[in-house]
């Protein structure tokens, strides 16, 4: 079953989310109307007084690259999943192809943006801005979600790995480490760093060992440099021997396990530096926020026999007895922004190379439409379709449908069901 369906009244007051049987009866009896199509909400055709609505909580596991969302109600009851992409990566990658570029402008000697002073300061809490993106699409969602549930709570996990902690393991005594999640964040951490495969063989999907690098027989220590993860096999093939001597007749391996012993994990090291952002916008939000650590997630999720997936990695997130998943199918956004503001493409030399940019009133670039197509085109059969709009022309538009590029000469059989927002939905 997917997600419950978000409702709101006349005046957009949040209701109940309402199972998705229920909100079809909705629409037939012609007693409400779709009021937005990503995420799915329905709007009552009347005012409703005395609106009782129990309280949900949202809950989040940020992450790098991926961000979970649960909405779990008073009965322990997850009833809507979200999973949204982030794109920190592409802005990191167009910031250094925009330095680039004005790099070679300066070496040319050509035209080119006078480089400002260097003894500007940065406010405080300043973050670049790809982590920037992350806290600012994050923000979106849960304020976009406010406006559509009766949200009570939030519950953030605020620290996935205690870096410090685990690279001097008694900096605040022998209590913090040897409790029952110690083993849970060490082996997370390693989970991450090492892909989920035996570092020595490559193997995947199968029950995995914390393994010493150089052995504590050896003069090894516990510290999170000397960690990784081994299968049985190799764990008990290794015992003793230093990893020299063990992986003397693979040294492509052996260098290449030594350089990544060392190599901080830059997926840990983004959520750690943009996790009190988040968590001080919760808190402007004027709602009780509730906190908990990456490795107690992972000890709830195991103890209650749930996959992994990152939604139901929030769901887990704090302080959790039971959980009783009512959904299968879930909401996920992928941020893709609003393009660029260059009206045209340039060569290598920074002079246009295309037309100017056209607007059109029909249909923009990112929107989604419904399409009608009549007979078979492009290994497409004939029925209905959901798209996004991948180029408007003069009279039709171009529409990306499960991969493929059709292009409609007219808008006779293309209605717009969702303008671009800035991100893509699935």
């Amino acid at each position: 079953m997917s997600n419950y369906v978000f409702l709101i009244d006349a005046n957009k007051t949040p209701m109940n989310p309402i199972h998705p049987s229920h909100a079809k009866k909705l629409l037939e009896t012609n007693k409400a109307a779709i009021f937005r199509r990503y995420p799915f909400t329905l709007i009552m055709k009347r005012v409703v007084e005395n609106i009782v609505a129990y309280p949900l909580t949202l809950k989040l596991d940020p992450g790098s690259k991926l961000t979970g969302f649960a909405l779990v109600n008073n009965r322990d009851e997850v009833i809507w999943g979200m999973e949204l992409q982030h794109r920190g990566l592409a802005i990191s990658d167009g910031l250094q192809t925009r330095s680039a570029v004005r790099r070679g402008r300066r070496s040319r000697h050509t035209r080119y943006r006078q480089p400002r002073f260097v003894n500007r300061t940065r406010e405080k809490g300043w973050l670049a801005p790809s982590l920037r993106h992350r806290v600012l699409t994050t923000e979106t969602w849960v304020k976009r979600l406010c406006k559509f549930a009766p949200i009570s709570a939030i519950v953030q996990e605020l620290v996935r790995f205690d870096l410090q902690q685990m690279e001097n393991p008694e900096i605040s005594g022998m209590e913090y480490q040897q409790g029952a999640l110690q083993g849970y964040e060490i082996k997370e951490y390693l989970l991450n760093k090492w892909d989920r495969k035996c570092t020595y063989c490559g193997a995947e999907n199968i029950p995995l060992q914390v393994e010493h690098i150089c052995p504590k027989a050896n003069g090894g220590t516990n510290r999170i440099s000397n960690l990784c993860l081994a299968c049985q096999k190799c764990n008990q093939n290794k015992g003793t021997q230093d990893i020299e001597t063990f992986l003397a007749q693979k040294p492509d391996l052996l260098k290449k396990i030594l350089s990544e012993a060392k190599r901080p994990l830059k997926d840990a090291a983004a959520v750690n530096s943009t996790r009190w952002s988040l968590f001080n916008v919760w808190k402007s939000l004027g709602l009780p926020v509730k906190t908990g650590s990456g490795g107690l997630t992972k000890f709830n999720r195991t103890r209650l026999l749930l996959p992994k997936a990152h939604w139901i990695d929030a769901a887990c997130v704090g302080i959790t007895g039971t959980l009783k998943i009512l959904i299968t199918k879930i909401f996920t956004a992928k941020s893709t922004g609003h393009g660029i503001r260059r009206m045209c493409r340039i060569n290598k030399y920074g002079f246009p190379c295309t037309a100017p940019k056209q607007t059109f009133t029909h249909v923009s670039t990112g929107d989604f439409v419904r399409v009608q197509i009549v007979k078979e085109r492009k290994n497409l059969q004939s029925g209905t379709y959901t798209g996004r709009v991948k180029t408007p022309t003069n009279k039709g538009c171009e529409v990306v449908i499960n991969g493929f590029r059709v292009g409609f000469s007219t808008m006779k059989g293309v209605s717009r069901i969702h303008c671009s927002d800035g991100y893509n939905y699935a």
